[in-house]
């Protein structure tokens, strides 16, 4: 830490109690809140994307797992965004649990946080087809709306822009330029979910005070 600052166990017993009775969250919410109506936005998103982003974890122990499909040890982070790019909700579980199953916890967490209110259009990956969809209808006001590759992009190789779907990707991005996040260093998923509120907060906040 820079010397000016107190000793890190100070630092971090705040970022703990923060962390649990969420103000993080709620710092986050209240600036995104802002930036949305400078904008000239609704504060409360109608659309969004969801996703999720596989990481790699270091030795710390915690939750963990593999995924066989891109090979990683590690956590898998599942976001929820509106159509700027902006976090609506975040769970960080271990890395082999399935995007469908991670999306119900996520869905079910932008519920509880009431962020998603006046929601009524989620763009998602085709692997969210199924159940899930179905499952979304019965508990939710919003409908999940795969978007996929057109028979052109099915023969390009590698990443391929995707309407709608970029928005949330280019989140990702966001994330993975902050040095805590290239990789998942913390004990708790919980605490992983507060380093991703705060970067979001710090990225917001730059450009409110542009």
């Amino acid at each position: 830490m820079p010397k000016e600052y107190p000793k890190w166990k100070s630092i971090y017993h705040y970022f703990r109690e923060w962390r649990d009775n969420g103000t993080w969250q709620r710092i986050h919410d209240r600036v995104r809140a802002d930036l949305r109506r400078k904008l000239g936005r609704d504060k409360q998103a109608s659309a969004g994307c969801m996703d999720s982003q596989s990481v790699k974890t270091t030795q710390v122990p915690g939750v963990r797992g593999y995924d066989t499909n891109k090979k990683v040890m590690g956590r898998k982070r599942h976001v929820v965004t509106d159509t700027l790019g902006l976090l609506l909700a975040v769970v960080v579980t271990s890395v082999s649990v399935s995007d469908p199953h991670g999306a119900r916890l996520a869905l079910k967490r932008l519920r509880q946080l009431g962020t998603g209110k006046r929601l009524r259009r989620i763009w998602v990956d085709g692997i969210y087809r199924g159940t899930l969809m179905d499952w979304v209808k019965e508990r939710f006001r919003f409908v999940l709306e795969a978007v996929l590759r057109s028979d052109d992009m099915k023969e390009m190789k590698g990443w391929v822009v995707l309407p709608r779907r970029w928005v949330i990707e280019r989140t990702f991005a966001w994330l993975m330029q902050c040095r805590r996040l290239g990789r998942d260093y913390e004990v708790l998923p919980t605490s992983s979910e507060a380093m991703i509120y705060i970067a979001m907060t710090r990225l917001m906040l730059r450009r409110l005070t542009r």
